[in-house]
């Protein structure tokens, strides 16, 4: 008799009808058993292997999506599945997450993909579930509506915003160690006294009092004056009243913006009368928060385009002409549906890595289409443009254009003369001018304002020319290679508290001004004195690296700890493997180049070192603690 159902069927969390389950998961910050970096780690099952389909029929379907993926090769459904996981978690933002393994072990197979975030990396291996579900039932999938649900849910995440992302994704590729301190809400880059902290372009080495001035825009203005720079005539004004008699006494038309403020929120530029003040006024006031009093600055409006122009460490390096969002006529769709069309172009995802933002309908883009005598309901003729704002906005839709290579000399000292005085790794200067391949000095040229935590995405992916890449400049500001982010790590499989504190003393009686940490499972210790000890593990290894008087630290893994926990940090300068297990050895699988690798097994010692081996036996009674104090004196 032949069974038509398989008895011995994996059903965890699948559904009765499900061809496919995963379980069993779990979430690695850093390198562990399974990769050598953060990873989702879950088991991946047919529940009965009748009622999946052949693996070419889920090749062909999804390959309509990915093209590339047609190519491949695919030994089984794991596979298969594994991949398709790894490719949709890059959200196709470029997230730098290629990295992906399986595991067969019977009846189920282990699957480990990179990842950043854990709940956007579990909501994607469940999506593509649903996907290779509803592909074995002959279903549709609303792919692109989900796909956007997947990168919503990153960009909320402490890693999602685009310049955040931008500095991670820079930091990973050139080999600096980087995680987030959710306490603070900072990201670490290097570990021990070689970090730097920061929360996107501002860093704990900025000047929080030089920050705070770039926000006060009337002082900045006047320190810009003294200096001799050009900025535009104006005055803050507390009122109505105020706005409307300073807008007469320097004449039409002028701008109005929240003294407090950023992203151009609240700022009406080129305002002609009183009646468009009045709206203006209310729209800046609207802008300020809550906790800050009523004062708007009224000046001159000055004609030219708007650039910004970026300094990092004192030093030019960008500059970005940025547009008002604008609409290009059909002859027969009105503007609002031509904004809808544009919306859904691919440059305009929304998403961390997208060169534009969605276009926004507000009160003011329809304040600006009634002032050129048209609304959301007009329609506009071929090949006419019509501009949206008065303001470039990035954020409400404007459009980045490079100008880096067309600056005028004397403009690049006018910011680098302006950033020098301030102690600010980066700094963002709004101008506006005709042409900035003019000097400013022989041209209409003014000053708008400062900001000291500029965004860089306009820089990185612009509209329109050719990328800066202004992460590499920030990042080589503080570390010119990746060693210059990390302190030294000793790893070992296993050692006491005893020998925890033999090794503490032999590194300090060579370097007794430095500060060591170390951790065992049996205790915690900066130099001799001993910390409280967590029951989390790698929560005690987070705290050493996140102390910036670390010069050292020595952490011991054993396997126990690496199946449950993984690694917190990467790479190793030394590694002490006494009689490991397997897993213990994926300690050696993370070394740096040049690293030192002891193993004993036994009695028999192998010293693995710049692609040599020395072997040799142990000596009776001969500790294993002299072979690795020896070793330790030739990394540093």
């Amino acid at each position: 008799m032949v069974q038509d159902k398989n008895t011995d069927a994996v059903r965890i969390n699948a559904r009765k009808t499900d061809a496919f389950d995963i379980f069993n998961f779990q979430h690695y910050i850093g390198p562990n058993p399974y990769l050598n970096t953060g990873a989702l780690v879950f088991d991946f099952a047919l529940t009965e292997p009748w009622r999946s389909l052949a693996l070419e029929d889920y090749i062909e379907v999804i390959g309509d999506r990915y093209p590339q993926l047609k190519n491949e090769t695919y030994d089984s459904h794991a596979q298969l599945f594994a991949r398709i996981v790894s490719q949709v978690n890059k959200l196709d933002m470029d997230l730098h997450l290629d990295r992906w393994s399986i595991q067969p072990n019977g009846r189920y197979t282990r699957i480990a993909v990179q990842s950043l975030h854990a709940d956007t990396t579990r909501s994607v291996v469940y999506f593509v579930w649903d996907w290779f579900e509803a592909i074995t039932r002959d279903d549709d999938i609303e792919f692109e509506e989900e796909l956007r649900g997947l990168q919503r849910r990153f960009r909320v995440s402490a890693y999602g915003g685009p310049t955040i992302y931008a500095l991670l994704r820079t930091a990973h590729k050139k080999g600096i160690p980087t995680f987030h301190i959710w306490e603070e809400r900072l990201t670490q880059y290097g570990y021990g006294k070689k970090q730097i902290r920061g929360v996107a372009t501002t860093f704990d080495c900025d000047s929080h009092l030089d920050s705070d001035f770039t926000t006060r825009k009337d002082d900045c203005k006047e320190f810009l004056k003294i200096l001799g720079f050009p900025v535009p005539k104006g005055d803050i004004v507390f009122s109505e009243k105020e706005a409307l008699k300073v807008a007469k006494e320097i004449g039409y038309p002028v701008a109005v913006k929240p003294v407090v403020g950023h992203k151009g929120i609240g700022v009406t530029a080129d305002v002609r009368d009183e009646d468009d003040l009045e709206a203006a006024y209310w729209r800046a006031v609207k802008a300020i928060p809550e906790n800050e009093p009523i004062r708007i600055i009224v000046e001159k409006s000055i004609r030219g385009k708007d650039y910004r122009l970026l300094c990092v460490n004192g030093r030019f390096v960008a500059a970005t002409e940025r547009r008002p969002a604008s609409i290009v006529g059909d002859g027969y769709s009105t503007i609002d549906e031509l904004i809808e069309k544009e919306n859904r172009k691919p440059a305009r995802l929304d998403t961390p890595t997208s060169p534009m933002s969605k276009i926004q309908r507000d009160e003011a883009m329809e304040l600006y289409l009634e002032e050129q005598g048209l609304s959301l309901d007009s329609v506009i003729d071929t090949d006419k443009t019509v501009y949206l704002r008065k303001v470039a906005n990035l954020s409400a839709g404007g459009i980045s254009i490079d100008a880096t290579r067309n600056v005028h000399p004397d403009n690049i000292v006018l910011a680098q003369d302006i950033a020098q005085h301030f102690r600010l790794v980066c700094l963002g200067i709004d101008v506006i001018a005709e042409n900035l391949a003019q000097s400013w000095k022989e041209s209409d040229f003014a000053i708008l304002e400062i900001n000291a935590a500029p965004g860089i995405l306009m820089h990185l992916n612009p509209a329109v020319g050719e990328s800066v890449d202004v992460p590499a400049y920030i990042l080589e500001t503080f570390f010119n290679t990746n060693e210059d982010a990390r302190i030294p790590i000793l790893s070992f499989n296993q050692i006491s508290v005893k020998e925890l504190q033999e090794t503490i003393d032999h590194i300090l009686l060579q370097n007794p001004n430095w500060t060591i940490g170390a951790v065992c499972r049996g205790g915690v210790f900066i130099n001799r004195s001993e910390k409280f000890l967590n029951q989390n593990y790698n929560s005690n290894v987070y705290t050493l690296l996140r102390n910036p008087k670390l010069d050292l630290i020595i952490a011991e893994y054993h396997h126990d700890i690496l199946e449950k926990e993984g690694m917190f940090y990467d790479r190793s300068n030394l590694v002490v493997l006494n009689n490991p297990t397997e897993i213990e050895m994926m300690l050696m699988r993370d070394v740096l180049e040049n690293s030192t690798v002891v193993i004993r097994k036994g009695d028999n010692i192998s010293i693995h070192r710049q692609g040599l081996i020395e072997e040799y036996t142990l000596g009776e009674d001969e500790p294993l603690t002299r072979v690795y104090l020896k070793e330790i004196s030739t990394i540093f």
